[in-house]
């Protein structure tokens, strides 16, 4: 699709305020499109100014703009996240991608309330944001188009690069606080930041070259441990040292005590794109990161054996489907239900201590339907557990390693 294509039409943007939004706002306005910006208030660390960006987007030639309140929606998807334990390829919570899902559907239930069918994204095209815009929209709204600027032949031959990005801002009187010499990129939401290309996309510029902006370096944390202390019901987090907490606010106070300790900043991670290619990112996701790890503890009590199997395998689907845009589908909300059920165990109080980016565990406590006992787990002569009881379990299983030993599937030495 082509921006002629559009002409005299109307279209939906995601646009942040930045300079590919304001490029392509101004860009598309000036080719006879009538662009009406939509912006999500995600709780973003590093934009507390919404009139800002409503200001930067009209002088962009928005015909209109639109604040989406999605705080309380990017916290039940965090929730979910961390419920799920969804870490992409390591320690990536997903705050990105699972931002993406929160954003594209908050967009499309407002652009079917105003009878708009075109939607429009700033994603490039080697990313990962193109395919999750494309997916979403595709699944929630099968009858809308949509539009990427970003692989329009037109655009890409009037924008090569950032340098004429800039320039054309500039010379269109647009404030944009990207330079020709900014070393990288940062997206943000509630739940994390996103750090990646530029002087990033290098393997030897190390993860501490990133400025956090949640918290700070591990060596730059107190000297002092600090005790956190969570209580979960049914899954959720609602009491935090002690005093009650809603959803969003818990997420707030463990970011705040995360960052002030280092915990989950300047992660980096060198990830496999749904694309097919490799690229680096740096993250930072502080609350997430002590709220998951305090939810992995309580899972340890309230798993058995296969139901911790089961879990491990979801989780890693999970994680995959929503790092691909994936949120929304079949497979993923059969996979969410399964993990209900655990969600539904985990109560109980989760106590840690945060010194200089690594949490300890400290005590857990009032989970009832923790599977933990201390006296059939002890090695002292306590509880009902009788070692001779093994005698004949043993027996059992070394029947069958025999007959690998005598079948010769073993190799023996000498």
């Amino acid at each position: 699709m082509k921006a002629q294509d559009f002409r005299g039409k109307t279209i939906a943007f995601a646009g942040s305020g930045g300079l590919d939004s304001c490029t392509i706002t101004r860009w598309l306005t000036d080719e006879g499109v009538r662009v009406i910006c939509f912006t999500a208030d995600l709780g973003q660390p590093d934009e507390e100014d919404t009139a800002a960006i409503r200001e930067r987007m009209l002088l962009a030639g928005a015909a209109d703009f639109v604040l989406l309140p999605c705080r309380e929606a990017i916290a039940e998807a965090g929730l979910s996240v961390i419920q799920s334990q969804a870490c992409y390829e390591g320690r990536y919570w997903n705050t990105t991608g699972i931002a993406r899902c929160v954003l594209a559907k908050a967009m499309i239930l407002e652009m079917q309330k105003r009878g708009l069918t075109i939607f429009s994204h700033g994603a490039t095209g080697r990313g990962n944001d193109q395919v999750r815009f494309q997916l979403i929209t595709n699944m929630l709204a099968p009858e809308f188009e949509v539009y990427a600027p970003w692989r329009d032949e037109e655009f890409l031959a009037r924008f090569p690069g950032r340098s004429e990005m800039i320039d054309f801002c500039h010379d269109n009187g647009l404030s944009v606080s990207a330079t020709k010499d900014k070393p990288y990129s940062t997206d943000a939401n509630l739940l994390g930041l996103t750090h990646e290309s530029g002087l990033l996309e290098a393997l030897t510029t190390p993860a501490q070259f990133v400025k956090p902006v949640m918290g700070c370096y591990p060596t730059d944390a107190p000297d002092q441990a600090e005790t956190f202390t969570v209580h979960f019901e049914q899954g959720r987090p609602v009491r935090i040292n002690g005093a009650p907490v809603r959803l969003v606010e818990a997420i707030v106070q463990a970011n705040a005590i995360g960052g002030k300790h280092g915990i989950g900043i300047g992660t980096h991670l060198v990830e496999n794109r749904f694309v097919g290619i490799k690229s680096r990112g740096v993250y930072e996701s502080p609350g997430i990161e002590i709220l998951g790890t305090c939810y992995a503890f309580l899972l340890q009590l309230v798993l058995d054996r296969r139901a911790r199997e089961l879990f491990d395998q979801l989780s890693l689907l999970i994680a995959k489907q929503i790092y691909q845009g994936y949120w929304f589908d079949l497979a993923t909300q059969m996979a969410l239900q399964a993990v209900q059920r655990t969600a539904e165990l985990a109560t109980g109080t989760i106590t840690v201590s945060a010194y200089k980016g690594t949490l300890s565990f400290v005590a857990a406590d009032n989970a009832p339907h923790s599977l933990y006992c201390e006296e059939n787990a002890s090695m002292e002569g306590i509880g009902s557990y009788n070692h001779a009881d093994s005698e004949g379990l043993l027996r059992v299983f070394g029947v069958s390693a025999r007959v690998l030993a005598t079948s010769g599937q073993i190799q023996r030495e000498g």
